[in-house]
């Protein structure tokens, strides 16, 4: 495997980066910015109780 495609392929997380991806998603949905802000209030709580494990748990069980 050459390291340009490794390096996309086993990116460090990054809580940042999830919340950008979050934010611009909602900004092309055009989510009101008070609705951005509570969602990222949310996101910040989330992180703290839910591990990486639970959270992709929670993914694949959704209905989205």
């Amino acid at each position: 495997m050459d390291k340009e495609l490794q390096s996309l392929l086993f990116q460090q997380w990054s809580n940042g980066a999830c919340r950008g991806y979050v934010i611009r998603a909602m900004e092309n949905c055009d989510f009101s910015p008070d609705d951005i802000k509570r969602v990222v209030s949310e996101l910040n709580y989330v992180f703290d109780t839910c591990g990486i494990e639970e959270a992709e748990a929670y993914y694949q069980n959704s209905p989205y």
